[in-house]
């Protein structure tokens, strides 16, 4: 990619699962395969589509739990919302400990409308208030309400998955992030093909088992799920005070702990 006059490389360490944005010229890169790399970390925790998947609506594929049952991965969405950022329910985050993870998932939408929103965030990450991994959540995030899974969010006709993935990447560079290896599908509902575009794009789907405005509480190993974005009070409320009785499995860990290890 070009940054000015400057071309840029996104980097993914294969183990660690971070990412930078490195100058191309300090660089050599050798041609390779997903099969060459196959023992990688970061290989093995792409995801392929489930056995005998078929295009209908998948819910919750991907990553929901990780299977070393340790600790627990906040995970907040930012999909569009004309409302703030809960900055109260980030603070009382913050309030777990120096440098406290979590994963935000940012829609290009998102980022569009809310430029002081996201400087915020982006001061409380520089701080080391908090530690925030950037993930893609698609572009527009289309929904239609009332329309069956299988043809909204990302299963609208129509939709360019390419476009989704890649526009949103772009915003938040531009922006001052690093994307990260993950993306979460809106709705949480992709299909087999979408599942498989993502592979080839490298992203691992990013899931949940403990979406807490549902009632469903954080177990070791949960990947918990929240909206900051102001559509979803309840749900920060509850997290807060389960954190506040000491209900959370310990510590919370950044998402890039999540998938299986070495």
């Amino acid at each position: 990619m070009t940054s000015g006059a400057d071309s840029l490389l996104l980097l993914v360490d294969a183990q660690s699962l971070t990412t930078t944005l490195e100058p191309a010229d300090c660089w050599r890169c050798a041609e390779t395969t997903d099969e060459a790399e196959a023992d990688a970390r970061f290989l093995r925790a792409l995801q392929k589509p489930p056995p005998g998947a078929t295009p209908k609506a998948l819910e919750n594929a991907g990553l929901v739990h990780s299977p070393d049952n340790m600790g627990a991965f906040v995970t907040g969405d930012l999909c569009p919302s004309r409302r703030p950022l809960d900055r109260g329910f980030l603070e009382r985050l913050a309030r777990e400990g120096p440098g406290t993870p979590i994963a935000l998932s940012v829609s290009g939408a998102w980022i569009k409308n809310h430029a002081a929103d996201l400087d915020w965030l982006k001061r409380e990450d520089q701080s080391g208030a908090l530690k925030i991994s950037w993930v893609d959540h698609s572009y527009s995030h289309p929904y239609v309400k009332g329309r069956p899974d299988a043809q909204t969010y990302l299963l609208t006709p129509g939709v360019d998955m390419d476009r989704e993935i890649f526009a949103t990447e772009q915003l938040m560079i531009e922006n001052g992030l690093t994307p990260s290896v993950f993306f979460r599908f809106p709705g949480l509902v992709s299909d087999a093909a979408l599942m498989e575009r993502l592979r080839a794009a490298h992203l691992i789907a990013l899931g949940a088992d403990a979406w807490i405005a549902l009632g469903l509480r954080p177990r070791p190993g949960s990947i918990v799920l929240v909206h900051p974005n102001g559509n979803e009070p309840v749900g920060l409320k509850m997290l807060s005070r389960i954190l506040d009785q000491g209900g959370a499995p310990k510590p919370l860990r950044p998402i890039e702990d999540a998938p299986a290890g070495p």
